[in-house]
């Protein structure tokens, strides 16, 4: 075998040349893996003992995409379209052997040769809408010529890959091969056998007639996906990609896909992308805690509480197959919670994510009962109760008493202190948060609540434990609040002085919706439920909320809240006795009635939060800014194409932030309107928050 580059070797298998990438992790298009196939591809064409070749990987990979390191660096060795072109215009027929994911670069890679052969568990994709970008070597130009235009637009504006099985019936493949190197020579071989031609997908027509001859296919996928793509621009320019490939021939195609491409990388919303998708992995890691940490062995779970959150719970231990023992006050609570889960489960099989064998064998995993002593031998103890500090503090005096020595004791609170609630116990260092967010079986984020005391082997394994059952879990400090719902706390607060002052909640929910928030501040309470710890016996009037209340307003689950709701489609109205209501009091307690501008809006919603994060950063609580991002845009869906709180703020200019700021918080009251010592000395000395590291 003779090296070509550093990751790159050639050896003739017969009369097959194959040539071998080996980059790990995995393949990514170095400049030495490029350089390395184009002087493949030259050596093995000049060799006339060679009558095709084979570009396959090592590892455990096909080559998975582009090297990011490289993104908007200087311009190293041969480009991927040299190496493509080298493929491409090869005068031997040119095989690639795929295993593993075949991603972005690297499906473009593929689609370069005449045929592909892949093994059965390989997959195949385009995914770079989820870093708000294009395929931007030729797969938006070749993809469509080799599925057909449905599955083109599907697969590049979802980003997820499909099997082997369905890039065999699209026309991705050519076979699915059981060896990879021997099937792959052995498909060469049989190409120069056959006299096959040279297939180049550039060349192809045929599946883009149905789409030539009916081009309101765009509008119509357009329409299906606006709601889930809203104010992205990655997906539309993918569209349009497509949209060339249809109508333009390919060179002036791919000249259409490099304009889209550099309009998106030079953008701000690819930027945040791709600034998140280093921040998730980033927020894993815990400088203090050593990589080589000794984990406690999960394998099996207690919850505390059959409710709508400990169900949920259940369900993500289940659909990582760990047992889980519920436990509930009386056997109606626990066999209505058990009810609840089965439901969601077969929900799901009814839409064809899971079979109806699944089902059974993830309600097999979850047993109940109401005795806490099945706790006894649990590895790992979630309470999942009301949120009340004498009830937490009851529960674990009990935990402590019942469960094994090195157990792991969590509690799912969302905003109590976690070291007075770790205090009643022998064993604090084996206390800790786990802050699931509501629905728990669907929301991805976990917010690792580490009390003064949590030891490092109950941190280590809190954070592998969530990524386990798929979440993304991110390590807090403990506060009122902690990360996520002390930031959340900001904006409530500002949002309910507007509306006081005569911005109606439709206008500020308005605005946080258009700015790319799933629903704002407002049609959140009214999904959340406004009675929610109100009791009428106490209540005086002393607030909206209490008036609301008073008047029957309960929010979704009765119709009418800040807004009244279609009983069959839960499409919500504003409600104007509720924003003369709101007005009314507002007059009543002194504030002063204005018109708001969608600009005041957004600020006074959103920088108090960046505000708070900074707060939190110079306390501790978070450990890195881009964790505070990730939190945001995971557990509150704050819009990943601007990256997150601190991550807008910077793109903002923290000097205009602090400015911003200040000038707000000489009319207006409130400790959030006080600015941060560390935001005010980051803009002083023209730093940003990323500028922090981690």
């Amino acid at each position: 075998m003779a090296a070509l580059t550093e990751s790159v070797s050639i050896e003739n298998h017969g009369a097959v040349a194959v040539i071998t990438v080996n980059n790990p992790p995995v393949n990514a298009l170095s400049h030495h893996v490029r350089t390395g196939i184009v002087d493949g591809m030259e050596a093995a064409i000049a060799d006339d003992s060679v009558n095709a070749i084979v570009l396959i990987c090592d590892g455990r990979t096909f080559i998975a995409g582009a090297d990011i390191t490289e993104f908007g660096g200087a311009a190293q060795g041969k480009s991927l379209q040299e190496a493509q072109a080298a493929m491409e215009n090869s005068t031997k027929p040119v095989v690639a052997a795929i295993h593993g994911t075949a991603l972005g670069g690297g499906l473009e890679t593929a689609m370069a040769a005449h045929y592909r052969v892949g093994i059965a568990t390989a997959k195949f994709g385009l995914p770079e809408v989820k870093l708000g970008l294009l395929p931007g070597a030729g797969g938006t130009q070749r993809l469509p010529r080799v599925t057909g235009v449905a599955k083109a637009l599907q697969m590049m504006t979802s980003g997820d890959p499909i099997g082997a099985d369905e890039a065999l019936e699209c026309g991705l493949i050519s076979e699915i091969v059981d060896d990879l190197a021997a099937g792959a020579i052995a498909f060469a071989e049989k190409v120069v056998a056959e006299g096959l031609p040279l297939v180049r997908i550039r060349d192809f027509d045929e599946k883009l007639a149905d789409a030539k001859a009916n081009p309101a296919i765009f509008d119509e996928f357009r329409a299906g996906i606006a709601r889930k793509t809203r104010n992205f621009l990655a997906p539309e320019y993918n569209i349009q990609c497509i949209e060339a490939a249809v109508n333009l021939p390919f060179d002036e195609g791919i000249k259409r896909e490099r304009e889209l491409f550099t309009e998106l990388m030079t953008g701000t919303q690819s930027a945040a992308q791709r600034y998140y998708f280093f921040a998730e992995r980033q927020a894993a890691k815990v400088p203090d805690v050593p990589k080589d940490t000794p984990q406690i062995e999960i394998n099996s779970v207690g919850i505390l509480g059959a409710g709508t959150m400990g169900g949920g719970i259940a369900m993500n231990f289940a659909n990582a197959g760990i047992p889980v023992n519920i436990v509930e006050q009386t056997d109606e609570a626990l066999q209505r919670g058990l009810g609840v889960v089965r439901g969601n489960y077969e929900r799901t099989a009814s839409k064809g994510r899971i079979s109806s064998d699944d089902v059974e064998t993830r309600m097999g995993l979850i047993s109940g009962s109401t005795d806490m002593g099945n706790f006894a031998e649990c590895d790992m103890i979630i309470e999942a109760v009301f949120e009340d500090m004498e009830l937490k503090k009851s529960i674990f005096r009990q935990l402590d008493e019942i469960c094994k020595p090195g157990a792991l004791l969590a509690s799912n609170t969302s905003a109590l202190d976690v070291n007075e609630i770790a205090s009643v116990t022998s064993r604090p260092e084996s206390v800790i948060g786990l802050h699931f967010f509501s629905p728990a079986n669907v929301m991805k984020l976990l917010e690792v609540v580490r009390g003064d005391e949590s030891s490092n082997e109950v941190i280590a394994t809190s954070m592998a434990i969530a990524k386990k059952i798929g979440k993304i879990p991110a390590l807090v400090g403990v506060c009122k609040g902690f990360v996520g719902n002390r930031m959340l706390a900001m904006r409530r607060i500002e949002a309910d002085v507007m509306s006081l002052e005569g911005a109606t909640p439709a206008q500020v929910d308005d605005v946080l919706f258009d700015f790319g928030f799933p629903m704002g501040p407002f049609a959140m309470s009214d999904l959340a439920g406004l009675d929610i710890g109100w009791k009428a016996e106490t209540s005086t009037s002393s607030s909206v909320r209490e008036l609301m209340n008073e008047s029957g307003r309960k929010g979704q689950k009765n119709g009418k809240g800040y807004y009244t709701y279609d009983p069959k489609t839960r499409a919500k109205t504003p409600d104007p006795e509720v924003e003369q209501m709101i007005a009314d009091f507002g007059t009543s307690k002194g504030f002063a009635q204005h018109s708001f501008t969608s600009e005041e809006i957004l600020e006074r919603c959103l920088l108090p939060m960046v505000n708070e994060g900074a707060k939190i950063l110079e306390e501790g609580i978070a450990i890195r800014p881009s964790d505070i991002d990730v939190i945001w845009i995971n557990g509150y869906g704050w819009p990943v194409y601007t990256g997150g709180p601190m991550f807008w703020a910077d793109t903002m200019g923290l000097d205009n932030v602090v400015a911003k700021i200040k000038k707000y918080g000489e009319t207006l009251e409130g400790d959030h309107w006080k600015i941060s010592p560390l935001l005010e000395k980051l803009a002083a000395e023209g730093k940003t928050f990323g500028s922090m590291g981690g």
